[in-house]
């Protein structure tokens, strides 16, 4: 019979498996959290893209506010009344008129009269002649296609016939590419085709020359739009300097792959930095404007040098990332964090989970709502139009309530979480960025997220999955100054193409700073 184990024996095996048992749990925590990423992964290759969340159980008044409203609302019974016995208020509605929308009135109509032949126009009753008694008109979309023409500059050569003293030659307006090959309309129709169609230059070499009947080099073209990228840079930093100025400034980045640059391989990861104001309003902020600025990296450094200028006492608007509360410190500004965010990483977290268990009573779900609370509050006062001072008595009646739910489950939960899950991360996310989060409720002008720059950078975004990359510096730099001029004319309501055309006729001549301000988006004179 085998020897009974003394204590001792007994004691190490313990330990021994109580350390299998810790590593164990160890190696379940690690997969689960792998099996997280892998599933977010999947969804982001996968599934659709968007935020909404799925099922009934989410009455997310974030994306669709009148459907989750109306989902809430109780059925009515045949006495007209809710299930309480309470009379229902149908708000008034405007219904669309259904039907075809009528053509621009400011596009040129050419007239097509449709008449009967002079044998018809006769009764078949009694004989007499047929009078016009009017017209039915209706009307349809004509395109003409792209004209490909050339424009033969002459210039008279004059001469005294008496000596050869007074030989003179008439000058050129000066052009903003000197001998270039194409006109300030052509590069105008190259630039707004790639940067506001995203119409890559190589297809379009394949368009002209199909117009034109001749073989078009996109080096021809790509070296153009650098050359006039590079020359509004005046117009630019005019731009630059009244952004720094607005009160209100919103601060983004995305990705842009630039093949030459210095020292870096060309699978190295640069940056597009995007700046913005708000809209022109009561408060003397001036008209909006886009700002692209590129730089190698997306280093504190390089944000520095972009917000350098800001009045202290201004908003910034941004996502968590610490260069920019590094900026927010070193120039004294109020800085305001993003909601939309914020959410996403709940929405993420919620995602993670398997479909059956996306219930209501989730901790994600919960923080969902809640912020869905938040931005009922800022759509019902969008809807009333209310003004600064009555969004900001909104927000402290009913936006500060539900952030002090919001940061109370936060904190009640923080630590129960692991830190590596989605959630994990959403909870040390609302936490560390809770002071800038909860600032927004102190005035009636900030903005609750930073959307707006979000979609300021979709045009680059979308542009970015045709044209791919930048070959050098200089197109990427000049690229971010033709983005910021044609968004800006964007938001402002004004065409880019026609700009850009006025701009490069008139650029040459601007010598002064009065010069380059009038070449402004909203102050030039368009032809």
């Amino acid at each position: 019979m085998a020897d009974m184990p003394d204590a001792q024996e007994i004691e190490a095996l313990k330990k021994a498996l109580a350390q299998a048992q810790s590593e164990l749990r160890l190696v379940r925590t690690e997969r689960d959290l792998l099996q997280e990423q892998l599933n977010r992964f999947k969804r982001q290759l996968f599934d659709a893209k968007s935020e909404a969340a799925g099922g009934a159980h989410q009455k997310d008044l974030f994306f669709d506010e009148a459907e989750a409203e109306g989902a809430q609302a109780q059925p009515l019974g045949e006495d007209g009344q809710d299930g309480e016995g309470d009379q229902l208020d149908v708000p008034a509605h405007k219904r669309a008129r259904r039907g075809r929308k009528p053509l621009d009135a400011a596009l040129p109509r050419e007239v097509v009269r449709h008449e009967l032949p002079e044998g018809e126009r006769v009764c078949p009753h009694d004989g007499a002649a047929l009078a016009e008694i009017g017209v039915e008109v209706s009307e349809q979309l004509d395109i003409i296609p792209q004209q490909v023409r050339v424009i033969r500059h002459e210039r008279v050569k004059y001469a005294c016939p008496c000596c050869d003293g007074g030989l003179r030659l008439a000058p050129r307006p000066p052009q903003v590419i000197p001998k270039g090959l194409l006109t300030e309309a052509a590069l105008a129709w190259v630039i707004g085709a790639k940067y506001l169609d995203g119409l890559p230059l190589y297809r379009q070499a394949a368009l002209l020359g199909r117009f034109g009947g001749a073989h078009w080099s996109r080096n021809t073209l790509a070296a153009g739009v650098v050359r006039v990228g590079a020359a509004t840079q005046p117009v630019i930093n005019l731009l630059r300097d009244a952004l720094l100025e607005a009160p209100i400034v919103h601060g983004d980045e995305t990705e842009v792959q630039v093949l030459k640059e210095p020292g870096r391989k060309a699978q190295a990861r640069s940056y597009m930095w995007v700046q913005m104001t708000q809209a022109s309003g009561e408060d003397g902020t001036g008209p909006p404007i886009r700002l692209f600025g590129y730089r190698p990296s997306r280093s504190t450094e390089a944000a520095k040098a972009l917000y350098e200028g800001m009045r202290p006492g201004a908003v910034l608007m941004s996502d968590g990332y610490e260069s920019y509360e590094v900026v927010a410190r070193r120039h004294g500004l109020v800085h305001l964090g993003c909601w939309a965010h914020c959410r996403r990483y709940f929405h993420d977290a919620l995602q993670a989970l398997p479909k059956d268990k996306r219930g209501p009573d989730q901790l994600a779900a919960r923080f969902i709502e809640l912020i869905g609370r938040l931005y009922h509050v800022e759509a019902q006062a969008r809807r009333d139009e209310v003004e600064t001072q009555a969004l900001l008595h909104r927000r402290q009646q009913h936006s500060k309530p539900v952030l002090d739910q919001i940061r109370e489950l936060a904190l009640q939960h923080l630590h129960g979480v692991l830190p590596g899950s989605l959630l994990g991360k959403a909870l040390h996310y609302v936490t560390a960025q809770w002071p800038k989060l909860e600032r927004y409720v102190q005035d009636g002008s900030y903005p609750i997220d930073n959307n707006d720059c979000e979609n300021a950078i979709r045009p680059f975004v979308v542009g970015r999955r045709n044209w791919l990359f930048a070959d050098t510096q200089a197109g990427a730099n000049a690229s971010a100054n033709l983005y910021s001029l044609l968004q800006t004319c964007l938001v402002n309501g004004i065409d880019g193409y026609r700009y850009l055309k006025a701009l490069l006729v008139q650029l040459p001549n601007a010598k002064t700073a009065e010069d380059f301000e009038a070449l402004l988006p909203w102050r030039i004179a368009l032809t």
